[in-house]
């Protein structure tokens, strides 16, 4: 059984069709890179399956459950979690507070006391390399820094998959390469599934994912592995404006 799967789901803005009859699966701890130019549908893509949106057409099931109309708070306790592509932390509370959050409102929250959220908290700054900051205000943190902690707060929701919203933009080919080997660590460890947005950063595509689905104009045009993704001249025309040259 997939882990989400998207049965032709379709949203509207007025007469914008901005995702069009999308359908796709993801399978547990799979990684898969959600790709295409500005405009091409996949921030709309994000929000339907983070319940940001309600799809007006299709269906959306994430481990087994019909989740299409559920408000995203209804979504994180069953597993799913999420970053942004602008970190949004609490800027006047520490940083291990900010991943404690992750932990109360993920999916063992009401399992957790208050300490046991706090220790957890600490073992994801441990593991993304933010222990030594764990007291600081989130705000006094680098951009590098907030990009690491937006992670380590969706990892303590302990997820079952995380969508990740052009975590790497912005980044020092050097971060880049950091941040794949640790998504790619805690993914396999933990057996998370990793959806990861991606605009222009193909060092990301190539390190990260393992399957990629290209958008264009709201509907899904490429569906396969990173490598055959990347080769197909219909790609390729997406991104440069014009077919390949032989």
């Amino acid at each position: 059984m997939s882990l989400l799967k998207l049965e032709k789901v379709t949203k509207r803005f007025g007469g914008l069709v901005a995702v069009n009859n999308v359908s796709l699966e993801i399978s547990e701890g799979e990684r898969l890179g959600i790709v295409g130019p500005n405009g091409s549908g996949k921030t709309t893509l994000f929000n339907l399956i983070s319940g940001v949106h309600i799809p007006d057409e299709g269906r959306i099931t994430f481990r087994g459950q019909d989740i299409t109309r559920f408000p995203p708070y209804k979504r994180a306790p069953l597993g799913l979690g999420r970053t942004f592509q602008i970190p949004r932390p609490f800027a006047s509370a520490t940083v291990r507070e900010n991943v404690a959050v992750g932990a109360m409102f993920g999916t063992l929250g009401k399992e957790l006391s208050v300490n046991e959220c706090l220790e957890l908290a600490d073992h994801y700054l441990d593991f993304m390399g933010l222990r030594a900051h764990a007291d600081k205000q989130a705000g006094t943190l680098t951009p590098v820094e907030k990009k690491l902690l937006e992670i380590a707060r969706a990892l303590a929701m302990k997820p079952r998959l995380i969508l990740m919203d052009e975590a790497m933009a912005g980044m020092h080919p050097k971060d880049i390469d950091k941040m794949v080997r640790l998504i790619q660590e805690v993914s396999d460890r933990e057996n998370i599934a990793v959806v990861a947005m991606v605009e222009h950063i193909m060092r990301a595509v190539l390190g990260l994912a393992q399957r990629v689905v290209v958008l264009h104009q709201g509907a899904k045009l490429v569906d396969s592995s990173t490598k055959e993704a990347l080769n197909d001249p219909r790609v390729v025309e997406v991104y440069l404006g014009h077919p390949p040259e032989e």
